[in-house]
C-alpha cells in the first residue's frame, strides 16, 4: 500500500509521518510531499528509523511524483490557526491549497482515498468534492474530513473527567469539525452519566479545544501533536480496511444521505471501497438536539462557502 502525506514538512505532517513510518504494515511505501524544500531531508531522516516502511520525499510545486499510485492520500498542507483567529480567516489560503492539490489527485490517483486535514474542514472538503465533480472523478465514498481530533480529544476529557482509562471510552461526535459544529453524544458513552451542567461543560470544552492549545502555544502554532496522533489512526483505518480487515469503524465528514446537511460528520463503516456504510446516529436526548438544530445554520453556511468558492 502507498500512503501520501500533502504538507508534509508541516507539524501536523511531519509528526504524523513520523507515527504511519512505525505503524504502516510492513512493505507500505510512505510519500511526503511539501513545497518547502526541507521535504526531501524530512524523508531521509524518517528512513533511518528500522522498520519496512519505505519512505520518499518530494519538494517543489508539483506533488504529482508523490502522488502516482497512491492508495491512500491524507492532506495537511495549508496554514495554521493562530491566536485571535477564526477558522473561517483560514479560509482565504487554505481554500486555494486544497483546490490545486485535489486537482493533482484527481489527475494522479482518482481511485485513492482521500482525507482532508486541512482547515476548516467544513469547508475545505466541499471544495475537494466540487473540484473532483469538474474532472469526472468524484466518488463519495472516497472522500473524508478527519474529525478523528474530535474524538480523542473526547475520550481523553471524558475519561478525566470521571476516572476511566482514556482507551475505555469512545465517543462518537457528529455535525462538523469547528466550534458549535462539533457535537460529542455524551448521551451514548456506556457505563458514564453527565448531569445536564457537566454535559454542557464539556461539551464546550470539546468545541473549543482548539482554542485551547492555540492560547496554549502563545503564538506558537495550534494542535499539530494531537492531530498527528488523530489523523494517523485515521489513515491506519483506511488502510486496514482496504487490506480487507472488516468491521472497521470511524467517524469522519462525508457527504452524507442529507438528512441534516449535504456534509456531515457521522459514524461510517470502512470498507475496500472507502465507506461501505454510513450508519444511523443513534437517539439522542433533548440537550443534544438542541445543539443540533441549532449548529445547522452554521454548517450549511460553511458548506455553501466551499462550493461557491468552486462554482462561483
Amino acid at each position: 500500500m502507498k500512503l501520501a502525506i500533502l504538507g508534509a514538512a508541516g507539524g501536523i505532517g511531519q509528526a504524523l509521518a513520523l507515527l504511519l513510518k512505525n505503524q504502516l504494515p510492513s512493505g507500505s511505501e510512505l510519500s511526503l510531499y511539501d513545497i518547502a524544500p526541507v521535504t526531501p531531508g524530512v524523508a531521509k531522516d524518517l528512513s533511518h528509523i528500522p522498520t519496512d516502511v519505505k519512505v520518499i520525499g518530494f519538494a517543489g510545486e508539483d506533488p504529482t511524483p508523490a502522488l502516482d499510485g497512491a492508495d491512500v492520500v491524507l492532506i495537511s498542507a495549508g496554514v495554521a490557526r493562530k491566536p485571535g483567529m477564526d477558522r473561517s480567516d483560514l479560509f482565504n489560503i487554505n481554500a486555494g491549497i486544497v483546490r490545486n492539490l485535489i486537482e493533482k489527485v484527481a489527475h494522479s490517483c482518482p481511485k485513492a482515498l482521500i482525507g482532508i486535514i486541512t482547515n476548516p474542514v467544513n469547508t475545505t472538503v466541499p471544495i475537494a468534492a466540487e473540484v473532483l465533480k469538474k474532472a469526472g472523478v468524484y466518488d463519495r465514498n472516497r472522500l473524508f474530513g478527519v474529525t478523528t481530533l474530535d474524538i480523542i480529544r473526547s475520550n481523553t476529557f471524558v475519561a478525566e473527567l470521571k476516572g476511566k482509562k482514556p482507551q475505555e471510552i469512545e465517543v462518537t461526535v457528529i455535525g462538523g469539525h469547528s466550534g458549535v459544529t462539533i457535537l460529542p453524544l455524551l448521551s451514548q458513552i456506556p457505563t458514564v452519566n453527565f448531569t445536564e451542567q457537566e454535559a454542557e461543560e464539556l461539551t464546550k470544552r470539546i468545541q473549543n479545544a482548539g482554542t485551547e492549545v492555540v492560547e496554549a502555544k502563545a503564538g506558537g502554532g495550534s494542535a499539530t501533536l494531537s492531530m498527528g496522533q488523530a489523523a494517523a489512526r485515521f489513515g491506519l483505518s483506511l488502510i486496514q480496511a482496504l487490506n480487507g480487515k472488516e468491521n472497521i469503524i470511524e467517524c469522519a465528514y462525508v457527504e452524507s444521505d442529507g438528512e441534516y446537511a449535504r456534509f456531515f460528520a457521522q459514524p461510517i463503516r470502512l470498507g475496500k471501497n472507502g465507506i461501505e456504510e454510513r450508519l444511523p446516529i443513534n437517539i439522542m436526548n433533548t440537550h443534544e438536539k438542541n445543539k443540533l438544530e441549532n449548529m445547522l445554520e452554521t454548517l450549511n453556511k460553511d458548506i455553501k462557502l466551499g462550493e461557491d468558492f468552486i462554482n462561483k
